[in-house]
Parts: C-alpha cells; sequence; structure tokens
C-alpha cells in the first residue's frame, strides 16, 4: 500500500518544512523538528498505546475518537495478535492517521514481542529461548533473528521487545524459559547475536528488513527471591557486576543494542525502574549506552502499588524519568503527568527533549516519514518463505540435547515393530510463552507417525492431562485460569497407557510441562512460577506405571524449566531434552529418535535433584556445595554444558604456547579433538578458568569462549582458543578490574564437569 497524498489544506505547508526533506543529515531533521513542537506534542512521543485500544474496529472507525486520543501524536503502539491482513489494514489506517491528519504527521512506532519469533498468527516459530540456547551457535542465532525482524518488518514492526538475556539461577521462576540459561559469557554471546540479526548490523544501525532490538531485563530479573516473578533481587555489587550485569555490557561492546528495558524487581531497596544509579551511572555512564531506555508493561504504575516508593502515579512518573526511564508502555498511566511535573519543576525540559530526539532520530533513520506504509501481499509472501521452515527445522534439529542413552538410540528401523508413543506432551505442540502461531506445526506424535508408519506401527495413549482447558498456544499462556484434571479423570489415562505400552515393543513417554505450568507471572490469578522442580500432577504416576511393564522406555520431555526427573534417570533407557522446539517440534525429534541426525545440543542450565538443592549453578563459589545435604549429596542430574551423541569425541591433552604470560600478554591453547565414531557430528567445545588463588573468592569454573564444531566420522581437528587480560580479570577486593598473578587452571571439555586440565602462571 502507497501513501496517498495529503488532503487536508492546513497541512500541505508543512511539506516544505527542514524535517520533511529526506536529503538532510538526520540531527538537523530531528533539531527542525523538535523546535516546532508543543509539550503537548513532545509527551505524545513518550508514551504508548496498547493492543485492544488502538487496534479496536470501533476505535479504527472512529475519526473522533481517534482525533482524541492520537491527535497529538504517539510514540508507539504495542502488539497485535491478529493474523497479517489485519495487522497491516490496521497500522496502515493509524499511520495515515498519524502521517495526514495530525499538525505535524510524525508517523508511529509499533511494537512486538519477539522472543522466539514474532507473537502473532502466521508467523514462524523457532524454539524457545532456553531450547534454542542449547544450540551454542552465534552463527544460527544471528540467521534466526534476521528471520524474525523480516517478518515484523513486513508486517509494520519496527522495534523488537527481544532479547532476554537475564542469567537465570532458579528454575523456580517460570521466565527461565524466555532466558537463555544460567551463564552471563554465554547469554552476552548469544545476546549478541540475536542482537545482529535483529538490527542487521553491529554498529547500532537498523537495516532495511529489519528492526530495534531491546535487551530484557536490566537487571538481576533471573535470580529473584524464592523464584517468583518479580521479587527483589536483593545481592552485593559483585554479583551484579560479574553475573547479572555482564551479558548487558557484552551486548552493548558487541551489537550496540537500540534498546534497553529495565527489570521489575528491586535491588538494595530500589525499584529498576526508579534506579538513577543503575541506568545513569551504570549503564549509561559505566557500560557506555548511548540509546533509549523503555519501561516495561506497568513499571511505573507498579512503583506506585507493587513497591509503594511513590504514593501515587504522577510521584512514579517523576520517580521513573528522573532516573533514566524515557518512555512509558503500554499505556500512558503516569507520563501523562510530565507536562505538570514540568511547569513545577520536578523535572527538566531538556530531558524530555533528549528523550524525543532519540525517538525522532529512530523514527527518521527507520525511513518512517518517507515510507510509512506496508503492504499485506509482501508481508504473506514473507511469512511464508521456505527458508525460513528450514530455518526452525535446524534450529530445533541443533538444539534438542540428549542428557541419556544406554546404547538404544537412535532407533533401529527395522527392530521395533510396534512403537508406543505416550504421554501428555505427544499428541499437542505446546510451543512456550510468548510464542506465535504458525501456519502449522508438527507434534512429536505426528513426526514419528510420518518417520516410522512404513515400518513400525505407531500407537498412541495420553497417558494423563496436565490441565484441562487448553486451546491454542496462544490461549495457553495468556489464560488467567488454569483448569487442572482430577486425580480419578488421569488415573484412567494411565489404566489405558499402561494397556498400550504391554502391546509395543518400545515406548516413548513424552511428558513434562505446558504453557499453562512455566510462564511469567504477572498477577495473583495468572501465576506461573513453581515451589517444585517434579513432574506436575500424575505424570510420576505415569512414568511409574508405564516402567512396570518392562518395556524399553525412551523418554523424551517438553518443559521451559529444568526437571527434577531423579525415577526416570534411573529406570528407562534414554532421556531426550526437547524443550518447546518450536513448529517443527515432531520433525526435528524423530530425526532424532531415529538417528536421521546425530543430536549435539548441551545444557545451558544445571538440572537439580531437587528444588531443595537451589540455588544450583556450575560457577559456584569454592565453598558452596562442598557438604552434602543428609537427604542426598549436592550434585546436579545433568550438569551445565552436558549433552551426548551417537558418536564418540575423543579429546587429547591440552597444548598451550606458553606456561607463563604477563597481563598483556596472550596465550593459544588447543586441543585435538577426534571423532572415533562412524557418524558425523558436531561437538560444541567449551573453554573454561579457574583463578586457583585470589584476593577474593572466585567460581570454581567459568565458561570464557566455545565453539561449535562439525567433525566428519572418522576426523581429528585442532581447536585453539586465546587467553588475554580480558579472560581472566576480576573485581579486587576494591571493585577495581585487575589481573592478579598467579596460577590459573585453563579447561577444556565437552561439558563443565568432563574437561582436560592445564596450568599457567601470570607473572
Amino acid at each position: 500500500m502507497s501513501e496517498q497524498p495529503i488532503n487536508n489544506k492546513k497541512l500541505r505547508h508543512m511539506i516544505n518544512f527542514p524535517y520533511k526533506n529526506p536529503t538532510l543529515p538526520v540531527p538537523e531533521r530531528v533539531c527542525d523538528l523538535l523546535s516546532r513542537m508543543t509539550i503537548e506534542e513532545k509527551i505524545a512521543q513518550l508514551t504508548g498505546g496498547g493492543t485492544g485500544d488502538i487496534y479496536n474496529t470501533e476505535f479504527l472507525n472512529d475519526p473522533r475518537k481517534m482525533d482524541k486520543a492520537l491527535s497529538n501524536g504517539i510514540n508507539s503502539i504495542h502488539q497485535s495478535y491478529a493474523d497479517i491482513k489485519a495487522i497491516v489494514e490496521n497500522r496502515n489506517i493509524i499511520q495515515r492517521y498519524l502521517v495526514e491528519k495530525t499538525r505535524l504527521g510524525i508517523p508511529a512506532l509499533f511494537i512486538d514481542e519477539g522472543l522466539h519469533g514474532m507473537m502473532c498468527k502466521e508467523a514462524t516459530v523457532f524454539p524457545q529461548a532456553i531450547g534454542l540456547a542449547c544450540s551454542w551457535d552465534t552463527d544460527l542465532f544471528e540467521k534466526i533473528f534476521a528471520i524474525v525482524a523480516h517478518e515484523m518488518r513486513s508486517r509494520g514492526t519496527h522495534v523488537a521487545f527481544s532479547p532476554v538475556i537475564d542469567v537465570c539461577r532458579d528454575p523456580r521462576w517460570g521466565r527461565v524459559e524466555e532466558t537463555y540459561g544460567e551463564d552471563p559469557y554465554l547469554n552476552g554471546m548469544l545476546g549478541s547475536a540475536a542482537v545482529r540479526g535483529l538490527q542487521g548490523s553491529s554498529d547500532g544501525k537498523i537495516g532495511p528488513r529489519n528492526v530495534a532490538a531491546t535487551l530484557k531485563h536490566f537487571a538481576g530479573h533471573g535470580q529473584p527471591e524464592g523464584g517468583q516473578n518479580q521479587a527483589p533481587a536483593n545481592y552485593s555489587d559483585r554479583v551484579l557486576y560479574e553475573t547479572h550485569f555482564q551479558p548487558f555490557k557484552i551486548c552493548i561492546d558487541r551489537s550496540k543494542p537500540l534498546c534497553i528495558m529495565p527489570s521489575y524487581n528491586e535491588i538494595d531497596g530500589v525499584p529498576s525502574h526508579a534506579n538513577e544509579k543503575l541506568l545513569k551511572d551504570v549503564l549509561r555512564n559505566e557500560f557506555g549506552f548511548d540509546g533509549i531506555i523503555v519501561c516495561d508493561f506497568f513499571a511505573v504504575h507498579h512503583l506506585y502499588n507493587r513497591h509503594f516508593v511513590a504514593s501515587n502515579d504522577l510521584e512514579a512518573a517523576e520517580l521513573a524519568f528522573n532516573s533514566g526511564v524515557q518512555c512509558e508502555f503500554p499505556y500512558s498511566e503516569g507520563f501523562k503527568y510530565l507536562p505538570d511535573l514540568l511547569n513545577d519543576g520536578r523535572i527538566k525540559l531538556s530531558d524530555i527533549d533528549m528523550a524525543v530526539s532519540q525517538f525522532l532520530k529512530l523514527k527518521f533513520e527507520l525511513g518512517l516519514f518517507e515510507n510509512p506504509y506496508v503492504n499485506t501481499d509482501s508481508a504473506i509472501k514473507t511469512s511464508i518463505r521456505n527458508e525460513h521452515r528450514e530455518a526452525a527445522l535446524t534450529a530445533a534439529r541443533e538444539s534438542i540435547v540428549l542428557l541419556k542413552n544406554d546404547n538404544i538410540l537412535p532407533l533401529p528401523k527395522d527392530k521395533y515393530g510396534k512403537i508406543a508413543v505416550i504421554g501428555p506432551c505427544a499428541q499437542d505442540t505446546f510451543l512456550g510463552g510468548y510464542s506465535g502461531e504458525p501456519y502449522y506445526s508438527v507434534s512429536l506424535l505426528d513426526g514419528i507417525r510420518s518417520k516410522a508408519g512404513t515400518f513400525s506401527e505407531i500407537l498412541f495413549a495420553q497417558g494423563c492431562r496436565l490441565t484441562a482447558n487448553l486451546s491454542d498456544s496462544h490461549a495457553n499462556w495468556k489464560s488467567d485460569t488454569v483448569i487442572f484434571p482430577s486425580r480419578e479423570e488421569n488415573m484412567l489415562f494411565i489404566d489405558e497407557a499402561v494397556r498400550v505400552a504391554q502391546k509395543a515393543d518400545i515406548v516413548i513417554l513424552a511428558i513434562g510441562e505446558n504453557e499453562h505450568l512455566c510462564r511469567e507471572a504477572w498477577s495473583q490469578n495468572h501465576i506461573g512460577d513453581n515451589s517444585t522442580l517434579d513432574l506436575f500432577g500424575q505424570q510420576d504416576d505415569l512414568a511409574r506405571a508405564i516402567a512396570a511393564t518392562g518395556k524399553p522406555v525412551v523418554v523424551y520431555l517438553v518443559n521451559g524449566r529444568p526437571l527434577s526427573i531423579n525415577f526416570l534417570v534411573q529406570n528407562s533407557s534414554a532421556i531426550i531434552e526437547g524443550w518447546y522446539m518450536g513448529q517443527e517440534t515432531g520433525t526435528a525429534a524423530a530425526d532424532i529418535i531415529f538417528g536421521d541426525i546425530n543430536p549435539s545440543g548441551k545444557l545451558t542450565i544445571t538440572f537439580p535433584k531437587s528444588a531443595g538443592q537451589l540455588p544450583m549453578y556450575y560457577n559456584h563459589k569454592p565453598s558452596a556445595q562442598f557438604l552434602n545435604y543428609l537427604s542426598e549429596d549436592t550434585q546436579p542430574i545433568f550438569p551445565f554444558g552436558h549433552g551426548l551423541s551417537y558418536t564418540t569425541f575423543e579429546y587429547s591433552e591440552i597444548s598451550l604456547s606458553s606456561n607463563t604470560m604477563k597481563s598483556d600478554e596472550t596465550i593459544t591453547v588447543s586441543i585435538d579433538i577426534s571423532n572415533t565414531g562412524i557418524m558425523d557430528g558436531d561437538e560444541i567445545v567449551q573453554l573454561y578458568i579457574r583463578d586457583k588463588f585470589s584476593s577474593v573468592t572466585r567460581p570454581v569454573k567459568e565458561l570464557k569462549d566455545f565453539a561449535r564444531i562439525s567433525f566428519e566420522a572418522d576426523e581429528t581437528k585442532t581447536v585453539s582458543f586465546t587467553i588475554d587480560k580480558s579472560r581472566l580479570v576480576f573485581l579486587d577486593k576494591n571493585m577495581n578490574y585487575t589481573v592478579e598473578p598467579g596460577e590459573f587452571d585453563i579447561m577444556i571439555g565437552r561439558s563443565s564437569a568432563d574437561v582436560k586440565t592445564a596450568t599457567i602462571c601470570v607473572e
């Protein structure tokens, strides 16, 4: 749809204003436009509109309502869950009003969630973040998020609320599924790749098919007290800098994201949206972030009604704005008072002008003043491209993790005449939170039937139900009310499953979670955190009943958080971690199960034996996990970095270019890795470092680099890493970055618990 000529005579004279001239430099256009704006028009550029109000058909067809809401313009409008045709048409209506009917003709930004695909109908759905991270593939990340950006931009989206780079150190938290796991370095590297894909560059420029990225959530959000969403994250400055700040610093340095979103939680008694030290001193001054600080949904209002650091929304707006928050989403509950605060001298006009200028700059650089509209046909063609489906399949194949295998996998295609696929995660394809709705999806059951149906009879039993009010994926995640089936109902399903298993030669048991059971909790009637990591409902009864049949059992997990699956580890022949693998779940899973693809994913988060072991993460301090509990030891079920293959990789001893180095020098560490099996495969090689003795306590090991390497059968490759100051530096007693002389263990291996070690001395 092309831009239509302006008919309003009062607005025609403005066409010749400098800010309308696309040949002028953007700073000149911004300066000219800003000089012409009233305070009301400026404030409008710092507030947003939500889906329910502005995408409402009645609103879009009523000029009086549009005049009332949009006459001064608007910063942005948030996600629409509609189909492509409706999104494009509605956005064009809104843009046409803003461009042609408002005094200055400033178009709006449109914002969408992009955690693992565009969150709307008819969009490609990739593996959920925690699953995708298990690929450890930065090139794949960049490719996938470039696709996400392309689908978004074709529908008129300009800003993505993605990626989530919170370091998760408590898997009871329902948002663990949105993160890349427990390691700050890995999260930063994967997040940087996602930003490059979304924005189309590493220098902060937005490509013509790309969108602005938004890093979430600064900071400490992934380790809330009690594992409860939005709970305090009261940690020392050392923990914040070395763990929770680190991914953001990496992304800022490597990829220059356009936006960063503060977290809901408080740190040391100060909520992040009212934390001037966090947003100005650390983010702006120390880390050099010069982009836009955007509000999380309703977070300004939370300063008033949840944190109680403000007595009303006006005070909340004052706190947030003066702390560095530059706009309020999705509605203006607090920022509508900015004119009053300005008149009272409680905020500065220069801060308003700076924030408005940054948004205007983004709109000019996106080309919205020249090309504000989008085209339905183009958007549809973009979303049905074969390469997008192929990328979703590749991502799922690379992200699946083989946790255990007693030499039963891959399943031979001529061995099992009857295969029983049993469990609540077999027939339904669960996609995880913040998911779009794809044109199609392949369930685990469908994938196995398609792959094995010609040589095996595929039997199915529900096994049990997780929740009783399932519909489409988006509704599962969004619905407040969750209805649980009765134990009696599920025991009937289990009896049926046992009868089916007894007829089969082998059982594939698909269990775990759905979008009701692991999700963002945002109100008392919309919860998603859990006090336990055990299998939910009657799934443990189902697992025990199937194991009692004596049939070999392959477990396929579908879940958003690590689960304490102690019984299954002892009573199954193989365990596959499938997380939420997106629209290609079944195809990728069947490819792995039957050996057409060699599994290569590695865990990015530790699997504890129980919630009682928490917190549990690989890079703990030496005194942690030192003594066992009375009831169990302190070892995990599966460690960070763990993941098996159908082939075997042998690691040589580590070779060092030198045993000693000065802090301003570098050392090359190398290791020969051989694929000694008969199958091609990828290995994720992990480099860890430990400062053996230091003036402050240091973790027992820290991930400092990694490489995903493809090997042909019987092939040997030399993998090398460079050790320099950046790998060895830490914060001393006075919180200054330093490299202390002494010994460092250099570890290279297939997981955090399986490494080769060499020692260097820093002089």
